[in-house]
């Protein structure tokens, strides 16, 4: 004979954890059908009045119903569920990507006009410092024979006054040259006075000819 747990439980008035311990521990003899556990008691086991009362109040035991057999349909059916879960999914992942594109574009963009925005200023600056150098330049040549005195210059280096010979002191003054600065330049013309053409001296003051020499690593 077999019961299911609830029916042995009733039959023999014993709990179903007690139950499920014995069958755990192997205690009881079971079958398990259509996911449904079945216990086995030989009918030899059970005394006289046991028998007679299952006997009475026994009723026909349904066989567990049969599996549903699985069909070609049926399979096509589950694909096709699956298939329009995958294409959900698929549309949800797209839409992600999208927005991440898109803010990493703006993000982009963002970046690329504050860069242009920081070249645009220092281009400005720039500009407005070379402006100011033209104008020093222009107005430096403008004023060339009035920054020397032509009374204290000799006849053969006058008639090139107009052509850019200035006083070095004065010269590194209009450029902006401090007094430490002024002074070390003064010294490396008076180290090169003799050996170097462009140096230009009268009465112990030293001239620069601008528009002949360049005195870059003089200054420097």
């Amino acid at each position: 004979m077999r019961f299911s747990v609830d029916e042995y439980a009733k039959t023999f008035k014993m709990s179903k954890e007690m139950i499920q311990n014995k069958l755990r521990t192997k205690r009881l003899n079971y079958i398990i059908e259509g996911g449904v556990t079945y216990i086995i008691v030989p009918r030899s086991s059970l005394d006289e009045e046991k028998r007679q009362e299952l006997s009475q109040n026994s009723k026909p035991i349904s066989p567990p119903p049969a599996p549903q057999k699985t069909t070609v349909g049926m399979i096509i059916a589950l694909y096709q569920k699956e298939n329009q879960q995958l294409k959900i999914k698929i549309k949800e992942l797209e839409a992600k990507i999208d927005r991440l594109v898109n803010d990493k574009e703006q993000m982009l963009i963002a970046e690329r006009e504050r860069i242009e925005e920081i070249y645009t200023t220092k281009d400005e600056q720039l500009k407005n410092l070379l402006d100011v150098i033209n104008t020093k330049l222009l107005l430096s040549q403008e004023n060339r024979v009035h920054d020397v005195d032509i009374s204290t210059i000799p006849e053969p280096i006058a008639p090139t006054l107009s052509s850019g010979i200035i006083e070095l002191k004065r010269y590194l003054k209009f450029i902006g040259m401090g007094s430490d600065e002024r002074k070390a330049v003064k010294r490396r013309f008076e180290l090169a006075y003799g050996s170097d053409i462009r140096i230009i001296q009268k009465e112990g003051e030293f001239y620069v000819d601008l528009s002949k020499y360049d005195y870059t690593d003089f200054l420097s």
